[in-house]
């Protein structure tokens, strides 16, 4: 059976988090990763003549796995494992590696054993055979990798976290700096001064889609050996990462002047108090202040962006993550700002969601560098992106929808209201150069405002009918049918309230409207499904949902009504929940419905045979295709034992009070039942008491009786299902997992889009029609007559005032 991707990261994770005790999560991490990268190597590269990784004899995985329970694993995993496998590999150092023999983090004599080989069995897992786990293009472990590298950020904290740039972010950067329309090969140059764990960088190089040359310089000497383990593990063994600061010992020279590149991308600490640590900013040796000032003491923000200016080649392109105060604060940084936009340095602005990183909580923004285009270009393409993310645990995270909207802004210059335009360098200047985004962009929501005339004579503003245009566009007719002019500038609902959704969905506008979408989605369907039927063994499945995604974002463009983004999240959500775990199968084994035990450990550490399933092919695939009359069979028992069992419930409730013929039973069952009416079988003072007990041994055995019959039939389905899968033909296992599974699911969803839309609509024109239904008069008439009663009431009761 193929692995997982869902599966092998979330074993990897729950497993490894299980074993960390009280260590930290920011120490944690380099071990697990260590492991994760040996073992990896191990399964790749091992007696493989001419490997990019060379495992020495002795040095392997397995060979470390030998040392499992011995009393010196740790010292001898540090002298026979990691020592030849760092010297061996002139991209590896010792230093990368962390300390196996630390008993300060590790614990001591048997706890620090016991740690170690329960680490190492995780890994010994079977189905984590790396070598027969990745299909080319698609490197399911260092997405691996990658995937607990943001879990140990999440859990080491604000002040932990900096190593990883969350991937969303740097997908964002990836597309924007234009790497994947330039002509790139192994002499385009991208270049990171900070790049923590090296996920920025290897997005970077995916974008490109090419083999590109990688540099990085990372402060902190663990984080540069994770670097480097994620270099390899990504299939990119030349990359050159150093260990440094880059600020004060820039690595990247060409004798003394800073090394130029075609690209470069940073995350830099937000907001380094330290930067100029060991530097004379004034007299810099590489000029990065010259010609724009020098950043505040204080506030290293500029000193990184300035680093990235100086280090762009004459036509490069670079994009720094920073945090969103850059934009306004004042005083040396507004000299500096002032100055890269009168060079015309700046080429863009993107505001990202509070909450993203896991350093800072506080919003930033991705400011793009572009030295190209510098002397032509007109303005600064603005993009205020902070409201698109979704809740994700204690952080903010950007979706699909939020990264493909961004960059096609970005990328096509769409002036989008309240989100995107381009902004003159006239209009900066007017602004004295502050590039605060909401001077340039309103992103809030218009307030829902309440019409003054509307409450005080009663009456639909016609404003808020005109606010709904998108609808009436579609549906011109819907409009007169829902209202009726009232007075000028004003209307009145035509028909009643408990009838405005009944109104929409059968006004024949909106069918056909409805019908037409429905269509177009079909289309859409057959056209995939063709595509989809033809993947084959080797097929590269994150190409499969990059064209698929493309294409129906490209296929809603354009139509009314219905976000093309928000449909596009649809197919995202799908893929990365089911159908990228199909694909991987089918890219490792083809159309396959293989069928396998699932197996779980009881408390006594048993394995115990919990039936069958299919990943491809689920098993209610299989019922709703070939046996829908089993299925019904089976429905309708079920349906039939809830009611036995509400009637004995019910029955139980109805007489187990005080005196009821149940209240003196510990346990209601058949043997006390029967025993009971032993007791009172020929007392003639006890026939209702009988003939309750009886209805109750009736209905138990007809409930016994179906739970019988649904347990055989239950069987007799899950028989022939399993009988079923090994006459599949590839055909058939197409259809089951392309038409039932996939493009259903996705038909169902959007679907549901359009259920949405039209429930919005209805929902206004019942909000509107509340909110004016009653004018002021009437409820100030209301009011006189309550206090009227009320005063009468009270004095009648001898109360009054």
């Amino acid at each position: 059976m193929a692995l997982k991707k869902s599966e092998l990261y979330g074993s990897l994770w729950q497993s490894c988090d299980a074993l960390r005790g009280g260590m930290d999560a920011s120490q944690y991490k380099d071990y697990v990763l260590s492991l994760l990268f040996i073992k990896y190597v191990s399964d790749k590269y091992a007696d493989i003549p001419y490997a990019p990784i060379t495992v020495p004899k002795g040095a392997s995985f397995a060979d470390m796995a030998a040392l499992k329970g011995k009393p010196d694993i740790g010292d001898q995993i540090n002298k026979k494992i990691i020592a030849p496998l760092a010297e061996a590999n002139q991209q590896l150092s010792q230093a990368d590696f962390p300390d196996f023999n630390d008993a300060v983090k590790l614990g001591d004599g048997k706890e620090k054993v016991d740690r170690l080989t329960d680490l190492i069995s995780i890994f010994q897992n079977p189905a984590l055979d790396f070598s027969k786990n990745r299909a080319e293009g698609d490197d399911i472990l260092g997405d691996a990798y990658e995937y607990l590298m943001r879990h140990f950020a999440t859990e080491s904290g604000k002040s932990k976290g900096q190593f990883y740039t969350p991937a969303e972010v740097s997908r964002v950067i990836a597309q924007i700096i234009g790497i994947r329309a330039a002509k790139t090969g192994s002499d385009t140059t991208v270049y990171d001064p900070t790049c923590g764990s090296g996920s920025l960088l290897l997005k970077v190089a995916d974008e490109s889609g090419t083999a590109v040359t990688l540099y990085g310089q990372e402060k902190d000497a663990a984080t540069s050996g994770l670097a480097r383990m994620n270099m390899i593990l990504h299939n990119m063994p030349t990359a050159l990462i150093v260990q440094g600061n880059t600020i004060t010992d820039s690595k990247f020279r060409d004798g003394d002047i800073l090394k130029s590149f075609d690209y470069v991308v940073a995350n830099p600490p937000f907001s380094d108090k330290r930067w100029s640590t060991g530097l004379d900013p004034l007299n810099d040796p590489h000029e990065r202040f010259k010609a724009f000032g020098v950043p505040p003491a204080k506030q290293g923000d500029y000193a990184y962006l300035l680093h990235i200016v100086r280090s762009l080649r004459s036509n490069g392109t670079g994009a720094c993550i920073l945090p969103h105060g850059v934009l306004f604060r004042g005083n040396a940084e507004a000299d500096i700002r002032r100055a890269l936009v009168r060079k015309r340095y700046i080429k863009g602005v993107i505001g990202l969601p509070a909450n993203l990183f896991y350093g800072t909580g506080i919003p930033a923004c991705i400011v793009v560098i572009d030295k190209k285009e510098a002397q032509v270009r007109k303005g600064i393409f603005m993009i205020d992106a902070s409201q698109g993310f979704m809740k994700d645990g204690p952080k903010n995270r950007l979706r699909a929808q939020d990264i493909h909207k961004m960059v096609d802004a970005f990328v096509r210059n769409l002036d989008i209201p309240g989100y995107s335009r381009m902004v003159s360098f006239e209009e900066v200047e007017k602004y004295e150069f502050n590039l605060n985004l909401t001077r340039y962009i309103d992103g809030q929501e218009a307030e829902d405002r309440q019409d003054i005339e509307g409450h005080l004579k009663g009456g639909i503003p016609q404003a808020d009918i005109d606010e709904l245009q998108p609808y009436w566009k579609v549906c011109p007719g819907l409009r007169a049918t829902l209202f009726k002019p009232l007075r000028p500038g004003y209307v009145a609902l035509a028909v009643d309230k408990a009838a405005i959704r009944a109104t929409i969905f059968d006004h024949p506008e909106f069918t056909t409207f409805i019908t037409g979408m429905n269509a177009h989605f079909a289309a859409w369907r057959d056209k995939s499904a063709k595509k989809l039927k033809v993947l084959k063994v080797g097929c590269h499945p994150k190409e499969v949902i990059f064209e698929l995604s493309e294409d129906l974002l490209a296929h809603y463009s354009g139509k009314p009504l219905i976000n093309k983004y928000d449909v596009y999240q649809h197919l995202l959500d799908y893929w990365a929940g089911t159908m990228q775990d199909d694909c991987y199968l089918i890219a490792a084994g083809g159309w396959k419905a293989e069928t396998y035990r699932i197996i779980e450990k009881d408390k006594k550490g048993k394995d115990k045979d919990k039936g069958w399933t299919c990943d491809l092919i689920p098993k209610p695939l299989i019922v709703s295709r070939y046996f829908l009359p089993d299925q019904a069979a089976t429905d309708k028992l079920t349906q039939e034992l809830e009611s036995a069992t509400a009637s004995l419930e019910e029955l139980e409730e109805e007489h187990g009070g005080e005196d009821g013929a149940f209240a003196d039973f510990d346990k209601i069952n058949k043997a006390a039942v029967t025993a009971r009416l032993k007791e009172i079988k020929g007392d003639k003072d006890a026939p209702e008491e009988a003939a309750i007990l009886n209805r109750w041994l009736e209905l138990s055995g007809q409930e016994a009786d179906l739970k019988k019959r649904l347990k055989e039939a239950e069987a007799a389905l899950d028989a022939k299902a399993y009988k079923q899968y090994s006459k599949l033909t590839e055909a058939e296992i197409k259809t089951l997992a392309v038409d039932d599974k996939w493009l259903a699911v996705l038909a169902a969803d959007i679907h549901g889009e359009m259920d949405r839309i039209s429930q919005s609509l209805a929902q206004r024109v019942r909000t509107l029609a509340d909110r004016y239904e009653a004018p002021m008069p009437e409820f100030a008439s209301r009011v006189a007559n309550l206090e009227a009663k009320v005063n009468a009431h009270l004095k009648q009761m001898g109360f009054a005032w």
